[in-house]
């Protein structure tokens, strides 16, 4: 076998993980609310598609939540061995928080929602995978912003994740009168989903 296989399927990985992330979420979310007449993108989060009691939960949590989550992860892992010479330890953290983001939103998948009681363990269990979730990934896209906006060729993508994590932070303090929590929620997650990609295609 060519010794190069290895490198290969890796930047292959590297390249296409962040759309096949992507891709698995929007697919899930648009898919398996096109065939909930209940749901509404307007009025209910994104997580009652994968609630118990839900047909088809099982598989909206694997789609939406596991699988996104898994490779996202793995991309910020993938992320830290490419960052410019002179980075240094601010951006290195900020991968490693987008790791842990990722990990908490690949949970919210494993912790479904109970829609008959949004306060018991269970679906308070959910809400904390999707606190850690944002806490990390807008605090780690700041930092990631911040540690390589003076690397060359960096600087531009630098400054989009600083202006991501911005946003989360943003999406997150706005009265609901001013911006709905459902319509927060999904710019929040195309927000990510967007980092991901980034940081998948990153070379």
């Amino acid at each position: 076998m060519n010794s190069n296989s290895p490198s290969r399927a890796a930047s292959l990985f590297d390249r296409h993980a962040g759309t096949l992330a992507v891709l698995s979420c929007a697919a899930a979310v648009f898919g398996f609310a096109a065939v909930f007449d209940a749901f509404s993108h307007l009025q209910h989060p994104v997580a009652l598609l994968g609630s118990r009691g839900v047909p088809g939960a099982a598989g909206f949590n694997l789609l939406a939540f596991i699988v996104p989550g898994l490779l996202a992860a793995v991309v910020a892992f993938r992320l830290r061995g490419r960052l410019p010479v002179g980075a240094g330890r601010i951006a290195a953290v900020g991968v490693w928080m987008l790791a842990i983001s990722a990990l908490a939103f690949a949970a919210q998948g494993l912790l479904p929602l109970d829609a008959s009681d949004l306060e018991n363990a269970q679906s308070q269990w959910h809400a904390t995978a999707w606190l850690l979730w944002w806490l990390s990934f807008a605090p780690g896209a700041l930092l990631l912003g911040l540690g390589v906006r003076s690397a060359p060729g960096w600087r531009g993508w630098g400054w989009a994740f600083f202006a991501a994590g911005a946003l989360a932070v943003v999406f997150n303090v706005l009265p609901n009168t001013w911006l709905p929590g459902p319509v927060a929620q999904r710019l929040l997650l195309a927000l990510w989903l967007l980092c991901v990609w980034m940081a998948s295609r990153r070379r």
